[in-house]
């Protein structure tokens, strides 16, 4: 994996994406009065008879967006993912629980969110949503991963949740992402002291951690793990023999997001240590990205001091 480049952001992904899957003629697009938001607006303006604006309505849009799956349609329905989670209750029965394919995004996740503050700022919604029977959940680290994986929506058998982020980010896969896998973690590193696993904005984190560790004479894998629901447990047994502690890294609350799904698992078919760095239980705040990235502890000075002691704690007899 090459060094990170200057790139978009993944909900210009996810709108570039939703032009490439248009070639299937059954997808459909959903917006509640934020296509430019989250960039549906790039598949509204070439097609007008595919796209349905409901306005401020989203628990309308989630069954809107059932119906249409019922009859034959693939829709994608997007909002902040804050407001996504007003849709709960109509994406649980009407959605998920009849298995039907429809694909949710919520853009501008997270504490990156920045100055909106703490009402638009999502910290939960990666929990609320892998707590769902049957949902798939996502949450991609740059715009080229979350094109891809939009893509591949089309052809997944059942409904999804995508998070996206409103700010530009690094490149993380600068040499395209065709190699992404719904359900399969990306190992951009290999190490054998600590595995670092992320998702969306702190995977540029977890690398830049990794360098500081490689300096220190600690050699860290570091994984992409952008499906968080259904994790990729056989990469995480593997890491579990070879590295033998975790570190998990996440732009969402430690309660029940990636670290709480590699926890889970770890709890029960093979115990180790693992350091969860993501929000504590608390709100966030209004201020820029990297400043509420740093009050909050989220940056990569925090996955580096967590391997540490991990890795300490691993070696300890």
């Amino acid at each position: 994996m090459s060094a990170p480049s200057s790139g978009g952001a993944s909900r210009d992904g996810y709108g570039k994406g939703l032009l490439r899957a248009s070639k299937d003629s059954r997808v459909v697009v959903l917006e509640a009065d934020l296509g430019k938001s989250t960039k549906s607006c790039n598949f509204r303006a070439k097609f007008p008879e595919r796209t349905v604006s409901l306005g401020i309505a989203e628990q309308n849009m989630m069954l809107v967006a059932a119906g249409m799956a019922s009859s034959g349609k693939i829709p994608f329905a997007s909002t902040f993912a804050i407001f996504s989670e007003r849709g709960f209750e109509q994406v649980r029965n009407g959605i998920a629980r009849p298995g039907l394919s429809v694909h949710i995004c919520g853009s501008h996740g997270g504490i990156h969110t920045g100055t909106d503050g703490s009402s638009a700022q999502s910290i939960e919604d990666l929990a609320i949503y892998r707590s769902i029977p049957k949902m798939t959940v996502i949450h991609p680290c740059d715009d080229v991963s979350a094109e891809e994986l939009t893509v591949q929506l089309v052809g997944l058998d059942g409904p999804s949740y995508m998070r996206t982020a409103r700010n530009k980010t690094p490149r993380i896969y600068n040499d395209g992402a065709k190699s992404i896998q719904i359900g399969a973690g990306s190992v951009l590193r290999e190490g054998v002291d600590v595995a670092i696993i992320a998702c969306g904005v702190m995977v540029e984190q977890a690398l830049i951690a990794a360098d500081s560790l490689s300096d220190a004479g600690i050699n860290a894998t570091v994984v992409d793990m952008h499906t968080i629901k259904p994790l990729d447990t056989g990469l995480v047994s593997r890491l579990a023999e070879s590295c033998g502690c975790f570190v998990s890294a996440e732009d969402h609350s430690v309660i029940g997001g990636l670290g709480g799904s590699i926890a889970e698992w770890l709890s029960s078919n093979n115990p180790c240590h693992l350091e969860m760095v993501g929000v504590q239980d608390r709100f966030g705040e209004s201020g820029e990205s990297d400043e509420l990235m740093g009050a909050l502890k989220i940056t990569s000075v925090e996955i580096v001091a967590a391997a540490q002691r991990v890795i300490g704690r691993k070696n300890t007899p």
